[in-house]
């Protein structure tokens, strides 16, 4: 499947890589991350259905696959799968894509 990563979800990519920089006082500790982050991501291009359906509990078509304590969320739509939001876990996902 094709792969294709919202603008929002590169700002929040950025963000996390800015955040964990800033916190760590090194940029390795970023790097880490986001390929970890990015890992994740590519292993959806080969198995989209691999996270959970949020239709009921956040919008209809919207998946979630978490990655370490982040959450990616996206959405299927043969032959693409679009990253909509990358977030942290502990952050209120139902607020932040409410117009997603």
């Amino acid at each position: 499947m094709r792969l294709s990563i919202s603008s929002r979800a590169r700002i929040d990519l950025d963000a996390i890589w800015t955040y964990v920089a800033a916190e760590s006082g090194s940029i390795e500790p970023a790097n880490r991350l986001i390929a970890s982050i990015m890992r994740s991501i590519y292993l959806l291009r080969g198995t989209p259905f691999l996270g959970r359906s949020r239709d009921s509990d956040l919008r209809p078509g919207l998946r979630s696959l978490p990655s370490g304590s982040y959450v990616i969320f996206y959405r299927v739509k043969q032959p693409t799968v679009r990253i909509v939001r990358v977030l942290h876990g502990a952050r209120d996902a139902g607020v932040l894509l409410a117009n997603e």
